[in-house]
């Protein structure tokens, strides 16, 4: 068996990655971020581990991947890979917006298209994409990455019933706030969900998205509070969301 997980060099993809070493997957691990150290961790769990060091926001980075896994069956595809952006929309550089942008929805989906392609070709193929919670908020202070999450979010759905009768099952993970690098690269570390503690356990999360993806599941929230959270988020108005959002995103909000 073989999987694909992205951005796995740390955080929720790395630990997707342990859990598919641990049910006998081989693996194609890919990041932006060197993998040197995942690798080792991944190999010593007795599995095969190749590494794609490249930016899957890029045709380019994603053909690079294409082009490793080559005519080889996949028989899980989990694409995680994901960046963040912190601060008001107009002081965000552009090119920071649409790398965000070229990451979690182009490049994905671009990735998606050739691989679910083959496991069509096949039929039969499990599809975990992570999403988050934040999908369902308006993002103040976060509005891009919001953004591409919501469109996660539907598009799973979408594609996932497009499939109903295919063999492929498409599932989305959506965490909540999770103990990652994503903060620091979002540069939200002055912020107050940035500095948040007790935030998730992402090997935890790993496993509640993996064990969903093994079922077949359609979407699947990691942990009960965040449950709880887009059960509430569903019926309140979004100038309402929108003005929460605010109080845990805005830069300055951590010494508040």
């Amino acid at each position: 068996m073989l999987a694909i997980v992205t951005g796995a060099s740390s955080g929720i993809g790395l630990e997707l990655a342990r859990q598919c070493a641990s049910a006998g997957f081989d693996l194609i691990v890919a990041a932006d971020r060197p993998l040197d150290e995942a690798v080792s961790q991944l190999s010593a769990m007795g599995v095969k581990v190749e590494a794609v060091h490249a930016d899957l926001a890029t045709r380019d980075g994603v053909d690079e991947l294409a082009r490793i896994v080559g005519d080889r069956p996949v028989d899980a595809l989990l694409a995680n890979a994901g960046h963040g952006l912190g601060r008001a929309f107009l002081e965000q550089s552009f090119s920071d917006i649409t790398h965000v942008i070229d990451t979690n929805i182009t490049g994905t989906l671009y990735l998606i298209h050739q691989i679910v392609g083959r496991m069509r070709e096949r039929g039969a193929g499990r599809v975990l994409i992570t999403g988050s919670i934040a999908g369902f908020m308006p993002g103040t202070f976060q509005a891009v990455y919001n953004g591409t999450k919501a469109f996660i979010v539907s598009f799973s759905w979408a594609l996932r019933n497009e499939h109903k009768d295919s063999g492929i099952t498409i599932t989305c993970l959506m965490p909540g706030v999770t103990d990652t690098e994503f903060f620091e690269r979002a540069d939200l570390m002055d912020t107050k969900v940035g500095t948040q503690e007790n935030k998730d356990d992402p090997a935890k999360v790993a496993k509640i998205g993996f064990e969903a993806m093994m079922e077949g599941k359609g979407d699947v929230v990691a942990g009960l509070k965040n449950k709880l959270q887009t059960a509430a988020a569903t019926v309140t108005p979004s100038a309402v969301l929108a003005e929460q959002h605010r109080k845990m995103a805005e830069p300055g909000s951590a010494r508040n």
